[in-house]
């Protein structure tokens, strides 16, 4: 009897044919759920502090309008809420992976604007409003994912990770539509609110200076020439050599204060400028330098007398620094148009080192570019060479302009 050989097998012990098993069903345990699950169990926590916290400053805020601190109360309160959505930006950061840009901060300012127009900012402050809408109603959202999570840790544990998924997805959507910013032009009002404050400081300062220069400069020499004279008249009878000697002086001290007023109104806005333009007017800045200066201005036509104006004071005080800090033997100063933007470049070939807090005045023009649209970069290596580029925004001149 001839014996059926046996089926031949493997090194695993499967015979010949034999399908092998199915792999165990596996889940996606990996630390991306784990931080989803985390994130829905510590949501009960955070959405009872945010709802106590609302309900606080609302109905605290809303009972006290009737006295004098119900506003500023409500005011902080939102400001307050600011922080509490900057945290919960930062939890979605960490657990969900959800990157979501800061706010615009309120463009307050010190109580220079007024202590009621910086209340209204504050109190219509779409962010801070938002915000309390989002922790309003993230109470029942918290008691339902808490519960739905912490149950599933122990019932539904094959399928956790894809509850989990669903619930964050819908977390993600609350984080992007209530604590982003809503849309660019919120952030846009805020940038020009902000800049808004920085001209007008600028304004003020430049308001604070010639009045400082005409007192200290061309009023005082005025004043010393009226007293010059009246005792060059008293002198003229008895004494008319004295007299004459005192007239001379004074005739001096009037050609110093004639030379005073023209460099006031030359830092206002000189006639050159108003006349010829940009081509003219920093040729004349740069043969005041202490250094060569190669200005090339390749402009087919002329900005608008703003933005001209702007230019000319941020080239004039570049080549100041240039003079009296940077220790170099040679500069240039080119202006341009690409599309729709002036563009300026200021080098030096000196000591380099020039940074934006150098105490050199870097930071107000970069303030005063910034006002407009403009931008301001340094490129200034220890050692040298130095390159300050500085971009306005194009304005065309309207005819007649002045």
């Amino acid at each position: 009897m001839t014996e059926r050989p046996s089926p031949s097998r493997d090194a695993s012990g499967r015979s010949e044919g034999e399908q092998p098993p199915l792999p165990p069903a596996r889940f996606a345990y990996d630390r991306h759920t784990w931080k989803e699950i985390a994130h829905l169990l510590v949501n009960l926590p955070l959405s009872l502090l945010g709802f106590t916290y609302v309900v606080t400053v609302l109905f605290t805020g809303a009972f006290l309008t009737l006295t004098v601190i119900g506003f500023p109360l409500l005011a902080a309160g939102l400001m307050g809420a600011r922080q509490l959505g900057k945290l919960e930006r930062a939890r979605a950061r960490a657990l969900l992976g959800v990157r979501v840009d800061e706010p615009s901060p309120l463009p307050l300012r010190g109580g220079k604007d007024g202590f009621f127009p910086q209340l209204w900012l504050a109190l219509k402050d779409p962010v801070g409003w938002r915000t309390i809408l989002y922790d309003f109603i993230r109470l029942p959202w918290g008691v339902l994912t808490f519960t739905i999570t912490l149950t599933s840790l122990f019932v539904l544990w094959p399928v956790l990770p894809f509850i989990a998924r669903g619930l964050t997805n819908a977390d993600r959507a609350m984080v992007r539509g209530l604590l982003s910013p809503s849309d660019e032009l919120e952030r846009r009002i805020a940038e020009l609110e902000s800049d808004r404050g920085v001209v007008v400081d600028t304004a003020a300062a430049d308001l604070r200076r010639i009045e400082r220069d005409l007192h200290d400069g061309a009023q005082a020499r005025l004043v010393n020439l009226a007293m010059g004279l009246g005792l060059a008249k008293e002198k003229l009878l008895e004494d008319p050599d004295s007299a004459a000697a005192m007239v001379a002086e004074a005739h001096g001290e009037v050609k110093l204060a004639l030379q005073e007023l023209r460099d006031l109104a030359r830092g206002i806005h000189p006639a050159v400028l108003t006349d010829r333009g940009l081509d003219a007017a920093l040729s004349a800045v740069a043969s005041r330098c202490t250094v060569p200066v190669k200005v090339t201005v390749d402009l087919a036509s002329r900005p608008a007398a703003a933005i001209e104006g702007i230019a000319y004071f941020t080239v004039s005080e570049l080549l100041q620094n240039v003079s009296k800090h940077s220790g170099a033997k040679s500069a240039s100063v080119d202006v341009w148009r690409a599309d729709e933007r002036l563009l300026i470049q200021v080098g030096d070939d000196g000591r380099g080192g020039a940074r934006l807090d150098g105490g050199t005045g870097m930071r107000g023009l970069a303030d005063r570019l910034d006002a407009v649209d403009g931008l301001f970069v340094i490129e200034s290596p220890q050692g040298g060479p130095t390159t300050v580029t500085a971009e306005l925004p194009w304005r065309d001149r309207v005819p007649g302009q002045e």
